[in-house]
């Protein structure tokens, strides 16, 4: 005899890190009055453990993980001579064409459209600074360092994952004092992973925007995506010299340093603040 269902679905929603996770669906019991004691201790100690953190969000912290993130990230990204920029949410239909997505692609079908289908939504960062650093390259001197951390938005799969809305940190720099740009690339990675205190790895894969990307991986779960160029888009964009550049899923960031279960914990939402579960 195994739980049920309900109470399957019960204690995943409760449980931060999935510690029960497994016993929820493994579990087995002689009786069912044994099946409902062991439930009621979980269920009690997980509320429990939800609460607190809701209280330590609204009593001490006061303000949740993501936040805080996003401010380490730009303290330590303006330390490196990072300026941080600011673009619309709003994408032109065209722009996104320039980087090569058009409707038979995946991505196109994940977009979320507006204004009869001439914008959309962003689902990602790079179109808007590539037009910045196009327009940079023409009357700055080099090396050129600008980020951007905002939401953008996909129809994602479901999954514990994946979010509709979403915040990116995108970082790129054009024209590297350094020929070596993978080790430029590599020791900027090696920065922001060194300041969350997580351990990773580094992983070259196929994609559809830049051909081959380098992954950076915690525990298998992709966290951020980097590219190096000139590339074939640079031209469309007015840019010809070398550039590096690397883009991070903030909430997964966090998902992976505070060791949830589910992505949609540290996300924006009506349900869940800075981890914790409010309808319990």
């Amino acid at each position: 005899m195994k739980f049920t269902q309900t109470q399957q679905q019960r204690i995943i929603e409760l449980d931060l890190t999935g510690e029960y996770v497994p016993e929820a669906k493994e579990r087995e019991f002689t009786s069912v009055e044994k099946r409902e004691e062991f439930f009621q201790k979980v269920e009690q100690k997980l509320i429990a453990i939800n609460q607190e953190r809701l209280m330590d969000f609204v009593k001490q912290r006061g303000r949740s993980s993501l936040r805080r993130t996003e401010t380490s990230l730009v303290e330590l990204l303006n330390q490196l001579d990072f300026t941080e920029v600011t673009t619309p949410i709003k994408l032109a239909q065209g722009h996104l064409k320039k980087m090569g997505i058009e409707q038979e692609d995946p991505l196109w079908k994940q977009v979320y459209w507006i204004d009869e289908g001439k914008y959309c939504l962003r689902p990602m960062l790079a179109p808007n600074l590539y037009y910045l650093l196009g327009y940079f390259a023409n009357s700055l001197d080099k090396p050129i360092r600008i980020f951007e951390i905002g939401p953008c938005f996909r129809k994602e799969s479901k999954g514990s994952k994946h979010l509709s809305e979403f915040t990116m940190l995108n970082l790129v720099e054009l024209g590297p004092t350094t020929e070596d740009l993978t080790a430029r690339l590599e020791s900027l990675i090696e920065q922001i992973m060194s300041l969350l205190e997580l351990d990773y790895e580094l992983e070259e894969e196929e994609s559809t925007v830049y051909n081959k990307t380098i992954d950076v991986l915690v525990d298998g779960v992709e966290v951020g995506s980097a590219a190096i160029g000139p590339h074939t888009l640079d031209r469309a964009w007015n840019i010809s010299d070398p550039w590096v550049g690397v883009g991070f899923g903030v909430e997964r960031l966090v998902m992976c340093k505070e060791e949830f279960n589910n992505i949609k914990r540290i996300g924006r939402s009506l349900i869940y603040q800075d981890g914790a579960r409010l309808n319990i």
